[in-house]
C-alpha cells in the first residue's frame, strides 16, 4: 500500500525550462512508480504547475507546492503533507528528472518491506540517490527538520536508511542539460 511521490515543482533553471515539462518524463515517471509497485501516485508541482498539470496521467492526485521557489524541502514538505490524509504506511519519493531509473528499481526498494518505520533508498554504485522509501513514522520528524534545497538528505544520512544497491539497473543521474 504504498504512495509514490513525485518531486516536479522546479524551475529546471540548469535545464532551461521546468523538468516537467520535458516531454513525456512526467507520465513516464509516473509509470515507473505504479508498475514498480505503488498502489497511487501524487504528482508536487510548482513552477509552471497550470502548464504541467495536464501531463499528470488520470487517476493521478496532484498537490500544488505554492512556497516551491524556497527549495526542494517545500516540495517534500507539501507532498508528505498531502499524504498524511490517507493511510499508505510509507512513501516512495521520487524525482522527475531521472529518466532512466526504471521499475525494477522501484520493486527492489521496496523489497525492504513496507512498514510504517521503513528508511530504504536506491545508491548507485555505493552513492546514495532516489528514489526513497520513508515510513509513515518519520514524516512528523522529517517534516520538521527538513529546510532549503537539501531536502530529506540530512535526515537520511543521521536515522539509519537501508541502501539498497541499484547500479546495475540504472545510474540514478539526474538530467540538467537538455
Amino acid at each position: 500500500m504504498v504512495t509514490g511521490l513525485l518531486l516536479a515543482a522546479g524551475s529546471g533553471s540548469r535545464m532551461g525550462m521546468p523538468k516537467a515539462l520535458v516531454p513525456g518524463w512526467l507520465p513516464d515517471a509516473v509509470d515507473v512508480l505504479l508498475e514498480g509497485g505503488c498502489v497511487r501516485v501524487v504528482v508536487v508541482l510548482g513552477s509552471h504547475a497550470e502548464d504541467a498539470r495536464p501531463l499528470v496521467p488520470h487517476g493521478v492526485g496532484v498537490v500544488v507546492a505554492a512556497d516551491w521557489a524556497e527549495g526542494m524541502s517545500r516540495t517534500l514538505r507539501a507532498g508528505l503533507i498531502a499524504l498524511e490524509v490517507g493511510d499508505a504506511p510509507a512513501a516512495m519519493v521520487h524525482l522527475v528528472d531521472l529518466p532512466d531509473v526504471t521499475a525494477d528499481v522501484v520493486r527492489r526498494v521496496l523489497a525492504v518491506g513496507v512498514r510504517p518505520d521503513v528508511l530504504a533508498r536506491a545508491a548507485y554504485d555505493g552513492t546514495p540517490g532516489h528514489p526513497v522509501l520513508i515510513g509513515r513514522d518519520h514524516w512528523p520528524p522529517l517534516l520538521a527538520a527538513v529546510t532549503g534545497d537539501e531536502g530529506a538528505r540530512t535526515y537520511l544520512a543521521e536515522h539509519g536508511t537501508v541502501l539498497v544497491e541499484c547500479g546495475d539497473l540504472a545510474t540514478g543521474q539526474d538530467v540538467d542539460q537538455r
